[in-house]
């Protein structure tokens, strides 16, 4: 017989409270600046190909198709409206991925995904700035690129180290035969991961941008200091990331080589390719205006704003009482 108590919320009251706070906060902060809230589908036809994403599918027989995917993000369809002229706009959603379970992250949690017309990735980190220094009452982040922050803390620099000092410098975390076959992207994420997040924003919040255009991800790149970066951005405050953000990428056809890239990839690590989003694409073709879009976790905001040591204190039913 399980626990009798099991039944019972993990999320105190106080923690409730404070979500339903943080959400009215977030809904006027975007309308004072005349952003548009929107809704699109948490079930969709369409997964992602990012390799570092694993999506949830779902059984379901609909509309001529078999087979769906629980969202990683609402990305995809917000780019279909943002390719439809909605303009500037937000949505507080529920996302999911799998395998994420922990003292920071759980398999379905809340996303705040937002896009903001005629910004870049710089632009929109002031934006990102006033929603969260606002809320958590918190000194303005400072900014840090990629590199510095690599050769800082992990004592690499990741744009000219070699693959053999990457390895080298991994073998701290990694037996030697778990070196074999890791990319150079997985080298430099584990150390991100083990050597300098921690590090990050435990004085004052910080950004970290200019990251290496292989992990662009969905942003655009270019050349700094003649390496390729990614205009993208991450905010951590104690050690803790809370967003990623993009100056979005806008080419249709450079969009179709990542995800050819990305399923090469997947396959080469023994997962499942992921059958690309047409109707996400024909939005690329049809034109997706120049703007910068960020997606932040609530959950992980809450757990600043009270303290929390686990995600579990600011959910009212984490996956193992669901």
């Amino acid at each position: 017989m399980g626990n009798a108590d099991n039944w019972r919320p993990s999320a105190a009251s106080r923690a409730l409270k404070s979500r339903a706070q943080q959400l009215s906060f977030v809904r006027s902060f975007f309308a004072q600046r005349q952003v548009l809230e929107v809704e699109t589908p948490v079930l969709g036809r369409c997964g992602v190909t990012d390799p570092n994403l694993s999506g949830i599918s779902a059984r379901v027989s609909a509309a001529g198709r078999q087979g769906g995917w629980l969202q990683t993000s609402p990305e995809y369809h917000m780019k279909r409206l943002l390719a439809a002229g909605c303009g500037d706009i937000y949505q507080v959603t529920k996302v999911f991925r799998d395998g994420e379970s922990g003292r920071r992250h759980n398999p379905e949690f809340s996303m705040l995904e937002w896009y903001r017309c005629g910004f870049d990735d710089q632009t929109l980190m002031n934006d990102v700035a006033d929603l969260v220094c606002s809320w958590l009452d918190c000194l303005r982040p400072h900014t840090l690129s990629y590199r510095e922050a690599l050769r800082r803390w992990a004592h690499i620099d990741p744009f000219t180290c070699t693959d053999a000092q990457l390895h080298a410098r991994c073998g701290q975390w990694m037996e030697p035969q778990q070196l074999v076959g890791m990319s150079r992207d997985d080298c430099l994420d584990l150390l991100m991961s083990f050597a300098v997040e921690p590090r990050l924003g435990l004085d004052c919040p910080v950004f970290i941008h200019q990251y290496p255009a292989s992990q662009a991800s969905l942003a655009r790149t270019s050349q700094v200091g003649g390496f390729a970066v990614a205009h993208r951005f991450e905010l951590y405050i104690n050690g803790l990331e809370l967003c990623n953000g993009y100056w979005e990428l806008a080419d249709a056809d450079e969009q179709r080589r990542r995800f050819v890239a990305d399923n090469r990839l997947r396959q080469a690590r023994g997962q499942a390719a992921i059958e690309q989003d047409d109707a996400f694409l024909a939005a690329m073709d049809s034109g997706l205006p120049d703007c910068a879009g960020v997606a932040l976790g609530l959950d992980r905001l809450l757990m600043l704003k009270l303290g929390a040591s686990s995600i579990d204190e600011v959910l009212a039913f984490p996956f193992a009482k669901a």
